[in-house]
Order: structure tokens, then sequence, then C-alpha cells
């Protein structure tokens, strides 16, 4: 009985589910701090508000200069940042599940890669557009070259390794391709392209929020409602068609589902790397594997990382904005040698 007294019971219409104190409580601790992080993130750049300051214009007080600068200026910034790093979080459980490869990440297959060729493009080559198209073109991009990595890792079916391999490959391609794009393009082009290359949510609007918004809800709810399958997959394919999941269709409605965070969140806020790889074996960590629970754990943990990460490269080096990508490559790249290391 005592190894039961470290789960709370959750009942949910016909399904039940056993969440571990444990994890419950991290998870809690997780979202209070990434709302804290949020609300002095907010407050702090070229002039400086307090954390009271800050929730008294959110609650509709505040002097009219605190509210411009606030409402304006700072909050379309950090909403999107914990959009962008709740898709990506979410993104990357998904993906890992999928592939059942804790490497897998849509920045490590290529559909990033895809999302940066055709924004890349767009930058160089439609110079005369306008920017609002950037994130559609991003999106874009990345539903392609998913399509071409589905397509190409399809034989009697998509199996883990195929997929990973050949995203491998594709990642490499696209590699290729973008920095074709960028030494062909003018210099005046090449600055701004390598900006959102690294990934920056620098001038975010809130036409942005607005724009990423319903693809993050809808996406992480219906991915909720997949998390289950996505249990079943990890005992194989053989076993979980044996308990009557349809295992090639659920492959392929996760994978759309990836698509669409990853894709609506590179297109606003850029190529940022290494959240979506490292959001999933954070949770699974603070809750276990069981992506019931481990799937919106890491969507928190990637929206912590984010704007995190935000708020570092906006004050730490100042006044110089560094982007939010360059923060994340610096603690994903060691990870992620680390977890080559360990899986080897």
């Amino acid at each position: 009985m005592s190894g039961f007294n470290r789960f709370w019971a959750m009942r949910i219409g016909p399904t039940s589910q056993l969440l571990p104190k444990r994890g419950v409580i991290a998870a809690i601790a997780l979202i209070v701090a990434t709302i804290a992080v949020a609300v002095v993130s907010t407050g702090m750049g070229e002039t400086n508000y307090s954390p009271i300051e800050v929730l008294k214009v959110l609650l509709g007080s505040g002097t009219e200069d605190q509210v411009l600068v606030i409402q304006t200026f700072r909050l379309p910034r950090i909403i999107c940042a914990l959009l962008v790093g709740l898709s990506l979080g979410a993104a990357g459980a998904i993906m890992q599940g999928v592939a059942r490869n804790p490497l897998a990440s849509p920045d490590i297959l290529g559909i990033t890669g895809g999302a940066s060729v055709a924004a890349v493009a767009f930058l160089t080559l439609f110079e005369t557009m306008s920017i609002q198209f950037l994130p559609f073109a991003a999106f874009l991009g990345s539903a392609v070259v998913s399509a071409i990595l589905y397509g190409l890792a399809w034989k009697n079916g998509v199996t883990p390794m195929r997929l990973v391999l050949i995203g491998i490959g594709i990642k490499a391609i696209m590699a290729a391709l973008t920095t074709t794009l960028i030494v062909k393009a003018p210099i005046y082009l090449t600055a701004k392209a390598m900006t959102w290359l690294t990934g920056s949510l620098y001038g975010t609007q809130w036409t942005d929020v607005i724009m990423l918004l319903p693809w993050t809800v809808v996406l992480l709810g219906l991915s909720m409602v997949f998390a289950r399958n996505m249990n079943a997959l990890q005992m194989g394919e053989s076993i979980a068609a044996g308990i009557g999941s349809a295992v090639q269709r659920q492959q392929f409605v996760l994978i759309l589902m990836c698509v669409g965070l990853s894709g609506a969140a590179v297109g606003i806020g850029g190529a940022i790397g290494f959240v979506a790889l490292l959001a999933p074996h954070i949770a699974k960590q603070l809750v276990g594997p069981s992506f019931e629970t481990m799937l919106p754990v890491s969507a928190v943990v990637g929206a912590f990382i984010v704007t995190s990460a935000d708020l570092i490269g906006r004050v730490a080096f100042s006044p110089i904005d560094v982007p939010v990508g360059a923060i994340t490559s610096a603690i994903g790249a060691p990870f992620f040698i680390y977890l080559l290391y360990k899986n080897s």
C-alpha cells in the first residue's frame, strides 16, 4: 500500500490516470516559476518596473506610460515566448514519442530546416513582399519537408529508425540549401536572414500573438487526446496493433500535429534550436515517461526555457539584444552531446 501513497488518482470520463505526487508538485512549481519569469521579464528593459507595477498594469491600473510600454511593446513578446515554448516543448515530446528515440526532435529531423529554407528564400528572394507573410512561408516550408520526410520514410509503414535516419539526411540537405541562399543574397539581406536563423522574438507584436495562439491551443489540446495512443506506441508497433491501435494512422496524425506546432512556433520565433530536444527529457525526469502527464509538462518546460532565455538575452548583455536561439543553443548543444554519449 505504501507504493500507492505516492500517487493521486485522476479520472476523466471513462479513463483514469495515476499521477505521481512528486511529479504533480514539480509541475505546479514549474508553472509558478514560468509565470514568475514572465512577470519579471515583462518589467525589465530600458525602463524597469517592479513585479507589483507589472501586475497592476495587467489588472487594468498603472500610469499611462506603464500601460504603453508594458502592454504595447513588452507583453506581446513575452506571450509569444510562452506560446513558442509551449509549442516546441509539445512538438518535441510528440516527435520523440512517434520515433521512440530520445534524440528525435523537429530541428534534428529537418522539419525546422524546411522552415529555415522557406524563410530565408522569402527574405532574400521576395524582399518586396510584406514581412507579415514570413510566418506563413516558414510554416509552408516545414509542412512540405515533413511530407517529403514521411513519404521517403514510408515502406509498408513508417518505422522509427527509418524516420530518424532519413530525417537527419534531410536536415543536412536543408542546411546546404539555406547556406547557398545566404551566400548568394546581398549583404543587407543576409543579416536579416541570419537573425531569423538564430531565432529571435525581437519585434513581435499582438498580430503575432493572435496568429500563434489558435495553433498552440488547438494542437496542444488535440495532442493531449492522443497522449494515451503514444503510450501504446512505446511498446512497439506490433504490440500496439495487437491491442487495437491503428498504428500508421496514429503516427500520421501525430506527425501532423508536430508539424503544426513546430511550424507555427518557428514561423513566429525563428529557428530556435534545442528546446524541442531538451524539454521532453526534463519533463520525463519530473513526472515519468507516461505521455498523459509528460506531454503537458514538456510544453510548460519549453515555455520556461524560451521565456528564461529571452530574459537572459535581453538583460544580461544589455544594450545588445542577444537572440533567444543563441541562448538555447548554448545550453542545448552540450546536452545533445551528452545524450549522444549516453545512448552510444
